[in-house]
Parts: structure tokens; C-alpha cells; sequence
């Protein structure tokens, strides 16, 4: 067990703690609606062996989502990372067009024990979220790197993305296992209030040693995070002599790959998806 996570588990309020989310939602969060039709993009399961499985972690199970071809007794493995409205449609979508590309693909439900955010609001997500632990997070995804091995999963071909919340978590889940080949990171955020025992590190404070060369695709218009934060990222990076990169795109919010929201930017959104497979080709993650 990682030794952060068995530290935190064994703290009398945590080990009580059960496990609030045993089955993915189904559709859209509610904080999420009413989904913009006209860009939603829909991908179908048809060639796919997807859906719900049960991932076992260092305390019981959680739910994700998983898509891989049909065909094939092998698939190099991405993880994907949640937004803050957890494994709702939208990331299972990006789960099977992984899938459609040859790769085996899994959305851990990364707040199951903190609680349901698919049916809530806003401000009560954020109530959620706050209470999700770093360590708890690097060793599901560990888990889930074990699950997908055991699995038909090549994890020498291993990649991780995730979006917002997600993003952020790319960029520390990337210093956390050496193993990931690269990491794609959207608009996640790189700078964070005075450190807390559930997030005593934000990226800025990793760039410096960060080995795993990770892509972050950021937003100049993106209002929760500022371009000077991004700046800063950036000059670390450079100083440190990292092969990761950051893409700031002119004009562009946060969420600007999400389809189903207002946020959507299409250029932004097709010339990142479009960085993502580059890149992890080039690293070795495909």
C-alpha cells in the first residue's frame, strides 16, 4: 500500500469512512445541465468492449468506466482523469474515443468515497472535492494501473489526461509514478493556496523534479487560472531543463474541450485532442 494513503487510512475518521459511490451514474451530471446538443459529441460502442467495472483499491472497490477494442489481446492504457462532476457521459465518451484509436482506456471514479457529485450542485460539489486527498488519488490511479495490467492492459505503453480538477491531478499523478511514458494535461490548475495535509503540493511545486514529460493545454481567457500562473510553470519547466511543454491558446476559456458545455471552443479543443496523440506517440504512450 502507498505509504501516504495507508497513513491517511489509518486515521480513525477515514477508516470509518465507507464508500459513498459503488455505481457510476448514468448520463450527464446534473450541475452540467442543460447539455449544448449541437456540439455534444457522441461515440459509439460499436467495435468496443466498454462499460462499468469494479476496480479494486487499498480499501474495497470503486467504479470506473472502461474502453478498449473488441479485437486484440493487447492495448496500450490510458488513464483518464475526471473533471469535478466526476465519471459522468462526457468522460466515458472520451473513454471510447480512446478505445477507437486501439488503446485500452480507464475513468476511475476518484471521489467514491467522498461523495456522489453527479447529482449535485455546484457549490455542494465543491464541498465534495475539497475533502479528496491527494494520496488517496495516487494510489487509486496506482490501482487502476494494476487493474488494467491484469486486464489485457499494456502499462509499459502507459498515458495518463484529465481535464480541470483532472488536469491538475495529470501533472502530480506524472511526478508521483516515473512509469507513465507522458502525461496531457487540460487546463489544469498549477498554483495553489498555503499546503494542506490533502494537497501539500500543487504542480508548480514539482515542475522542478518532474521527469514524465507532460503536455499542458491551457486557456488565455481561463479565469480561474491566470496566465502569470501558467508563466511561472512554464519558466520552471524551462529552468529545469523538462521535456514537458505548455500550449496557451489566444482567446480561449477554461472547459474549452468540453463539448457538452458553452465553454466549448472547437479549434482549441480538435488542434489539442489532435497535440494529445502526437505526443504520445512520441513518448512512447501508444
Amino acid at each position: 500500500m502507498h505509504e501516504e494513503l495507508k497513513s491517511f487510512l489509518l486515521k480513525p475518521e477515514v477508516s470509518r469512512r465507507t464508500f459513498m459511490v459503488s455505481t457510476l451514474a448514468t448520463g450527464f451530471a446534473f450541475a452540467v445541465q442543460p447539455i449544448i446538443a449541437q456540439t455534444t459529441i457522441t461515440t459509439d460502442d460499436q467495435g468496443l468492449r466498454a462499460g462499468e467495472v469494479k476496480i479494486p483499491v487499498a480499501d474495497g472497490e470503486i467504479p470506473g468506466y472502461r474502453a478498449m477494442p473488441a479485437k486484440g489481446k493487447t492495448f496500450p492504457v490510458v488513464l483518464v482523469v475526471q473533471e469535478i462532476f466526476g465519471v459522468h457521459e462526457h468522460i466515458k465518451d472520451i473513454c471510447r474515443r480512446f478505445a477507437k484509436l486501439g488503446y485500452m482506456a480507464i475513468a476511475p471514479e476518484l471521489f467514491a468515497r467522498q461523495g456522489d457529485v453527479a447529482k449535485l450542485e455546484m457549490n455542494d460539489i465543491m464541498k465534495v472535492v475539497q475533502k479528496v486527498p491527494d494520496a488517496q488519488v495516487m494510489a487509486d490511479l496506482d490501482a487502476t494501473v494494476a487493474y488494467a495490467k491484469k486486464t489485457t492492459g499494456n502499462t509499459n505503453k502507459l498515458g495518463i489526461t484529465g481535464f480541470c480538477w483532472g488536469g491538475r491531478i495529470v501533472w502530480m499523478y506524472c511526478a508521483h509514478n516515473p512509469k507513465v511514458k507522458a502525461g496531457v494535461a487540460w487546463y489544469g490548475r498549477l498554483v495553489g493556496n498555503q499546503a494542506n495535509p490533502l494537497t501539500p503540493k500543487h504542480p508548480l511545486d514539482i515542475a522542478a523534479t518532474l521527469k514524465v514529460p507532460v503536455l499542458g493545454l491551457y486557456g488565455e481567457k481561463d479565469t480561474g487560472i491566470t496566465v502569470e500562473s501558467v508563466e511561472k510553470m512554464r519558466k520552471a519547466l524551462k529552468d529545469a531543463g523538462s521535456k514537458s511543454e505548455i500550449i496557451l491558446y489566444p482567446n480561449t476559456p477554461h472547459g474549452f474541450h468540453a463539448d457538452y458545455r458553452p465553454s466549448y471552443r472547437k479549434d482549441a479543443a480538435q488542434d489539442g485532442w489532435r497535440r494529445l496523440q502526437e505526443w504520445f506517440k512520441k513518448y512512447g504512450a501508444a
